[in-house]
């Protein structure tokens, strides 16, 4: 099992120390950095930045969001990205939420499984570097009845297949990117609720023909080391209340669903009630000690190293860690535990 890391949103003030950490992973032997998108800082001018400071780690998109750009820009933007990084570059997209896609991007939040699938389908034709024909739901490649034709992309990537991962939560979302896709990106993933996102992801390999050999499991993981570990789930209260109550609607909350579908109903009703009535630090305080626990790292350094190998048991190929604390110092701990872990684990 390798390791990742996830530098989250940029430009919270924390930006010299994103470089740092990214630049402590590279030299650490992590396999890919991840950065994240909503409606800030873009993915890709981080990623350039990020891939210009560091040698050997991946740089990976977690997510670029689908709403925000045309298929092809998309292509075009992971081809730069790959060519800048000498061949370093790994492609997240995600359909964001009908929030951003319609608040912030003017982009109607419908039929996102059918849109996912024929954005994959422009991109993998655009990177094949034949010239671009599309006939579909959302797109047209050239245009009808006008001076438009078909074009083919000029950069050469460093590689001839730049690696496509899709973030999904659903279970319908999930069996469509087991079938197009080459990795997941997950989140709230727990070892011991592992078919809920599995099962599905096996389906559509097997829709496509494959298994999950070779597929990249890829979830986000908070790691938070210390002795206390009742403190070390403490410092993710927040952050699991912004996810679990905050993102989307009361009616459209994907983050919500999966934690229902966990098997906490209740909490995920006490936790959005109060996020969205303003009342953060109860939504906070309402999330399940256990459910933390579940998706989180957290301890000693002998405790995180038995998750990490209940992660591994469970499938995942890559486990990406958003080390807790806004301290750089922090931060770094928190990556050096990570590496500690995974040879105690025996999984290095």
């Amino acid at each position: 099992m390798r390791l990742g890391i996830n530098l989250g949103y940029w430009g919270l003030g924390m930006d010299a120390d994103n470089i740092a950490v990214a630049q402590e992973a590279d030299r650490l032997g992590y396999s890919v950095c991840w950065a994240a998108e909503a409606y800030g800082s873009d993915a890709a001018t981080v990623l350039s930045y990020v891939a210009a400071k560091t040698e050997r780690i991946d740089v990976g998109s977690a997510i670029f969001q689908i709403p925000a750009r045309t298929p092809t820009m998309t292509a075009m933007t992971a081809a730069t990205l790959d060519t800048l990084s000498g061949g370093r570059f790994r492609l997240g997209l995600g359909v964001s939420g009908p929030q951003v896609s319609e608040g912030w991007y003017g982009v109607k939040f419908d039929k996102p499984l059918a849109r996912t699938r024929e954005y994959v389908e422009i991109i993998r034709k655009a990177m094949s570097r034949e010239r671009l024909v599309h006939e579909g739901t959302n797109w047209t490649l050239p245009l009808p009845g006008g001076p438009g034709k078909p074009i083919k992309l000029t950069v050469h990537p460093v590689r001839e297949h730049i690696p496509l991962y899709i973030a999904a939560i659903g279970p319908k979302n999930l069996e469509q990117t087991g079938e197009i896709a080459d990795g997941w990106l997950g989140i709230f993933f727990a070892p011991e609720h592992a078919a809920l996102s599995l099962e599905p992801l096996r389906a559509g390999r097997a829709k496509a023909g494959q298994t999950l050999d070779g597929f990249d499991l890829c979830p986000t993981v908070a790691i938070s080391p210390g002795e206390d570990v009742k403190a070390a789930a403490d410092s993710q209260r927040s952050y699991a209340a912004l996810y679990i109550g905050g993102m989307g609607s009361k009616e459209k909350n994907f983050y919500n669903q999966l934690t229902r579908r966990m098997g906490y109903e209740q909490a995920a009703d006490e936790i959005q009630e109060r996020y969205l009535a303003k009342d953060y630090a109860g939504a906070a305080a309402a999330v399940p000690y256990d459910l933390i626990d579940a998706t989180s790292l957290l301890g000693p350094t002998a405790r995180i190293a038995d998750r990490m190998q209940a992660y591994a048991d469970a499938g995942v190929t890559t486990l990406t860690l958003a080390p807790a604390g806004f301290t750089l110092e922090e931060r770094i701990a928190a990556l050096r535990t990570g590496v500690e872990a995974l040879e105690l684990a025996g999984l290095a």
